[in-house]
């Protein structure tokens, strides 16, 4: 089987479908602390890196901001909240831990912004809520904005875009991460927002006085929307690159057109407008038939001279003990290579544990 692949990426290369600005390939992982011990301790840390190492992976884009906490000491979360990080790794600073035995061995680290602007999920009244209502976001009845369980802030709100922009500077300024990255809730917000006071006086000011449309997904409301979402994603990349230049800024959003369309995502024009040194987009499907449709759409989506900065991320496995049979994670790599994708992300690391080869060493 590995050979196989490995005969399937020459082939690839053979027939022109590798873009040539395309060098090495990129073989990431999240690691997060949503069902999963991999950053418990500092031994799990050791353990997680070495795992990821043996099997060939490149990247770690690991979890610094999930449910309204750093994971890391953060002064400006303490500044804002009055605690520190989040209250399972007090004592403990996990991101500096990874930075050192990834590094040791020759792995790249990315600070992963997985909650992005969302506060909170599936409590309505935590502790942000409480100190900064002006936040929060609202939909077209006025109600607190959610989706799929998430509670979020007016992402155009310039409170939390403060927030989440001095959370970022501060670990590039403070950690030696090789890059930090936003996902599918940075920069993000449900289409269905946009109803908060502030959004909508914003929205006044620039359409002579008049009110946003009652329908939160009228083309002309929502793509306004997007492209107010595009230049906080081009004002946090700018901000990155004055900092360090060297440090990577990537995204990894949902599939498009479907990202825009519910979460006010327009990727395509982060990559047009140079704000995204890598982008990951989350193609998860559960079969090779319908990951390969994605894969097929996301190619005609990506101008040839940008493909080298895209790479495909793959469901590999959930929380819920869903796992995907090394015969389909090999079928989604080789689909990769031949559509001219030079690497993708696993999501997440736990599928290591639950696979016993490296999907890679040939």
């Amino acid at each position: 089987m590995r050979s196989s692949l490995f005969l399937s990426v020459l082939l690839c290369g053979c027939l022109g479908l590798v873009p040539a600005a395309a060098q090495q390939p990129l073989r990431g992982v999240w690691i997060t602390n949503v069902a999963s011990d991999a950053l418990t301790s500092r031994a799990k840390i050791q353990q997680t890196v070495r795992r990821c190492k043996e099997y060939d992976f490149t990247h770690l884009f690991v979890v610094v901001w999930n449910g309204g906490y750093t994971l890391y000491p953060s002064a400006v979360q303490q500044k804002y909240i009055g605690i520190k990080q989040h209250p399972a790794f007090t004592g403990r600073d996990p991101l500096r831990e990874m930075i050192t035995e990834a590094h040791a061995l020759g792995l790249r680290v990315h600070a992963w912004f997985e909650f992005g602007f969302s506060y909170a999920h599936r409590d309505s009244n935590n502790r942000w809520l409480q100190m900064y209502p002006q936040w929060v976001g609202r939909n077209n009845n006025g109600a607190l904005l959610q989706k799929n369980g998430f509670y979020w802030w007016s992402s155009l709100h310039p409170g939390p875009q403060q927030l989440m922009l001095s959370l970022v500077k501060e670990v590039v300024r403070k950690y030696a991460v090789d890059g930090v990255q936003g996902d599918d809730r940075l920069p993000a917000m449900p289409a269905e927002g946009g109803y908060d006071p502030y959004t909508i006086k914003l929205y006044a000011d620039t359409h002579q006085g008049a009110a946003p449309p009652q329908d939160p997904k009228q083309r002309q409301w929502l793509q306004w929307k997007a492209d107010q979402l595009s230049l906080y994603g081009k004002k946090m990349y700018q901000s990155v690159k004055a900092i360090r230049p060297d440090c990577m800024v990537s995204w990894a959003p949902s599939i498009y057109p479907w990202s825009k369309e519910e979460y006010l995502q327009d990727w395509p024009a982060w990559l047009e407008g140079g704000y995204a040194d890598m982008l990951f987009p989350q193609l998860y499907r559960y079969s090779s038939a319908a990951y390969e449709t994605l894969l097929k759409q996301l190619q005609q989506q990506i101008p040839l001279q940008h493909r080298h900065r895209v790479y495909p991320g793959m469901l590999t496995s959930l929380g819920d003990g869903y796992q995907a049979s090394d015969t389909l994670m090999q079928q989604f790599i080789t689909l990769n290579r031949r559509y001219g994708f030079e690497g993708e992300v696993f999501f997440y690391y736990e599928t290591l544990n639950r696979t016993s080869t490296s999907l890679y060493k040939k």
